[in-house]
Formats: structure tokens, sequence, C-alpha cells
């Protein structure tokens, strides 16, 4: 491992959000944020014996910070009864506050695995001043709204995830997935209720104000970017929706990739295996990490 990990706390209203900052033993002069998916935390890009894309890139020379949104991972407090945070305040407060931290001297690469995607083009076009501190923007499997059928689709989020998931929020005052098993880490409550229409194909427009993302998209010059999908993920970042997310947002100016061997790749990815194979190091993380360098 040729690199060194810390965490770091930042200081947002009255919470603080994690921050694991991966430092290359050698540094080229990139800096890197990486933003996390619902039901998850930054562990989906890093672990301490070096494994996963964050670790790969600090590898590679990369200056990387993998974010935990709040009330997620290590940032202080916790999802719970006495704790709650909305899509609003991620969209204008929080990813505002990571990139301007982040941003004092050069401009940043982006990354955001699946629901950070959209979040994160949301908090970009609503405060397009940030545009210039981003110097490239690359996601894993973002969609908005799901529009496959079928039985996963029933299950998981038909049933779980819009009917469950808010009775959950009701009993224990916060999205209790880590306990049910049914993700990696937990969520406030508002944030859960808040994702709900827009996954259901409802207008591009903020839950909390009314502000129209749609709209504001189509003014933006967008930074570089680059959006990966992958042949196995047949519902939370299924192709056609990734392309529907891009065509919307105006982000389908950018590159766009499937991970599969149909495709030239070493094997058929899912959601999570797209971060996570043992593969992805030698198969689109190099090309990954040499498109950015180049940016």
């Amino acid at each position: 491992m040729q690199h060194r990990q810390q965490s770091l706390w930042l200081k947002v209203s009255h919470y603080q959000l994690h921050l694991r900052q991966l430092i290359p033993a050698q540094p080229n002069g990139h800096r890197v944020l990486m933003l996390h998916g619902a039901i998850e935390n930054s562990r989906i890009f890093y672990n301490e014996k070096g494994r996963g894309f964050a670790c790969f890139l600090a590898d590679m020379g990369f200056e990387v910070y993998c974010a935990d949104f709040a009330g997620r991972g290590q940032s202080i407090p916790v999802a719970s009864r006495h704790f709650n945070h909305s899509q609003n305040q991620l969209i204008t407060a929080d990813i505002p506050a990571l990139i301007r931290h982040l941003t004092q001297a050069e401009p940043v690469h982006l990354i955001a695995h699946s629901w950070a995607g959209v979040v994160l083009a949301a908090a970009l076009a609503r405060q397009p001043e940030l545009l210039p501190l981003v110097r490239s923007v690359l996601t894993f499997g973002s969609k908005r709204c799901i529009s496959v059928q079928g039985w996963q689709r029933r299950l998981h989020i038909d049933w779980v995830w819009n009917r469950l998931g808010p009775l959950l929020c009701k009993v224990y005052g916060y999205l209790p997935a880590r306990q049910w098993r049914f993700g990696a880490d937990n969520e406030p409550a508002q944030y859960l209720l808040d994702t709900i229409p827009w996954i259901r194909g409802e207008a591009f427009t903020d839950i909390s104000d009314g502000f129209n993302y749609a709209n504001a998209c189509k003014h933006l010059n967008w930074p570089p970017s680059w959006h990966l999908a992958a042949v196995n993920d047949r519902l939370l970042g299924h192709p056609q929706d990734v392309l529907a997310f891009l065509a919307e947002t105006g982000l389908d100016a950018g590159r766009f990739t499937l991970l599969g061997k149909a495709t030239g790749y070493k094997m058929d990815y899912d959601h999570i295996s797209m971060l996570t194979a043992a593969t992805a190091r030698e198969d689109h993380f190099v090309q990954l990490a040499d498109w950015l360098g180049r940016q």
C-alpha cells in the first residue's frame, strides 16, 4: 500500500461530516472527493487493507477524500430518532461545504456512486458558482428514476423502499437498513422520504422548496465527465435509467461506458462489484485513473 490514511471531520451546521483522507506517498497534484449512495457509506470506496477505488487512486498519486454523509458512517451524530437530515440539506449545504473545503488551492475531481450522482448534479445545478472548482465528474451507476419493471423492482423498490422504509422510519425514527439487512448503513428518515418521488419518476424539483433542478441543468456547462453503468446492474443503476438521467441533466455530453465482457472488460459487473471486484484494479480502474490524470 503506497499511501496512508487518516480521519478528518468537517463541521456543517450542528453536525460533523467524516472524511477519510488517503495520502499518497508520491502525490501527483490531483485531489479527489468521493461521494457514496443511499444505504451505504464511504467504505464502498476503501478499506484499511488498501482495497477499493480510493486506495487504487491514492497508490497512483491522487490525494483522495471519501466523505460520509450526515448520519452515516463515522459522521457525528449517527442517524437516529434525535438526528434527522434531508436531501435538501445535503444538496444546499453539505456537498457545497465539502467542495469548498477541498478546493482552497486547486479544483477537485468529483466521484459519485449511485444516488450520490443525483444529489451531486442537483448541488452543482443549484449552485453553479461551484463549477469552476470542479476538475471533472465521474459517476458509477447513477440514476434518478427507476423505470425497469419486474419482481426485483416490486420487492426492493415498491415494497421495501417505498412502503416498508417509511413505516420503519415511523417506528424507529430513522431507516434501520443495517439492522434489517438491506443496506450497508442506516439513513435519516427525511432523506429516505425525499428520495421516493424522484425514484418514482416525478419531476426533478426539490421536495422541500420546489427548486427546478431539471431547468437549472439546461443552463450549465458541465466539466469533463465520464459515466459508467454495469451490464448486470438490473435495478439500482440499470443502464437505461443511467442514460435517462444523463439525458435529463445534460451530462450525456460526457463519456459513457457499459462495464461487461461484451464491451471488452474482464467480467459482467453489477451495481457494487463495479467498485469492489478484484478484477476492477486491472480493468476500468486503470482507464479511469489515466483519464482523471489528464483532466
